[in-house]
């Protein structure tokens, strides 16, 4: 049975030390394009997280790129060629046709190395959800798991990795079509900080509208109250675009609430960080209820 390495992509975010004792996670990196100059994000990349979110601050808009063939082959070709198989766990398709895009250079890549297995997986989450996924699924890999276990073990459990997301303001969703620019106008006048999650499909839906800072991590709160699994893992995630007050405010709230879990940060990167702007929230963790 051959050796087998895990992929994700650079919209998985989470931090180096989460990766430590772990068996190596390769990070195929994404292009994001702010004030008119593109910009490489992951491993060897041309930008940090802080500064793109020095961008933003600065009033540019950022977009992104699906990963191209070359950047698949790059990544994945180094392993293959050292005999091992491929794990290839994916930004949502929910979200982006990045999934669709995988899928056709892994065939190719299956016809050139038809003596490795190669599996591209849809992991239906995004930004922490996805870094948190990864990891534990990396977690298992240094458990013992087969590249045939862990694949099942993926498939079966990553609907129970909850997102909840708050925003700071409306005109980075606006302007990806995540909400109508009438909406957007009248959340920024009340300062609402719509709450969103990432739902069964995969996607980023809206699905409450508290107002304030406060009362959006109040709802977040109460959503992990309502749904979470100790038993599948104790380790929960707060993210944070450019926000580190914030994200101390939320990780004091969980732990004086979930006194058994074990909080831990991470910064939203450039990716999700294009559409949600500086200032976003979120909390990830195993639960019952996406």
């Amino acid at each position: 049975m051959a050796p087998y390495q895990i992929f994700t992509d650079a919209t998985a975010d989470c931090s180096p030390q989460w990766y430590k004792s772990l068996p190596p996670v390769g990070i195929v990196p994404m292009r994001v394009e702010i004030g008119g100059q593109e910009y490489l994000y992951g491993p060897d990349g041309t930008i940090s997280v802080q500064r793109f979110y020095d961008l933003q601050k600065a009033g540019n808009y950022a977009s992104t790129s699906q990963i191209t063939p070359t950047q698949y082959f790059q990544s994945f070709e180094p392993a293959l060629k050292a005999g091992n198989d491929v794990l290839y766990l994916c930004f949502s398709s929910g979200m982006s046709g990045t999934f669709q895009s995988a899928q056709v250079c892994v065939e190719e890549l299956r016809e050139e190395y038809p003596d490795r297995n190669i599996v591209c997986l849809d992991t239906l989450c995004a930004s922490v959800g996805e870094g948190f996924l990864v990891c534990e699924a990396a977690r298992r890999q240094a458990e013992g798991y087969t590249l045939e276990e862990l694949s099942r073990w993926v498939t079966l459990h990553r609907l129970e990795v909850c997102h909840w997301f708050t925003v700071d303001v409306f005109d980075h969703l606006r302007r990806g079509g995540r909400v109508p620019a009438g909406t957007a106008v009248f959340g920024t006048a009340l300062q609402i900080k719509p709450l969103l999650h990432v739902n069964q499909d995969g996607e980023l839906a809206v699905v409450e509208k508290p107002r304030g800072r406060k009362q959006a991590i109040k709802a977040q709160l109460a959503k992990m109250e309502q749904s979470w699994l100790p038993e599948m893992g104790k380790t929960v995630v707060v993210g944070h675009g450019a926000c580190p007050d914030g994200a101390r405010v939320l990780q004091d709230a969980v732990q004086d609430r979930f006194p058994e879990a074990t909080v831990l940060t991470a910064d939203i990167g450039p990716i999700i960080g294009a559409h949600t702007g500086p200032g976003m929230l979120a909390l990830t963790y195993w639960g019952n209820a996406r």
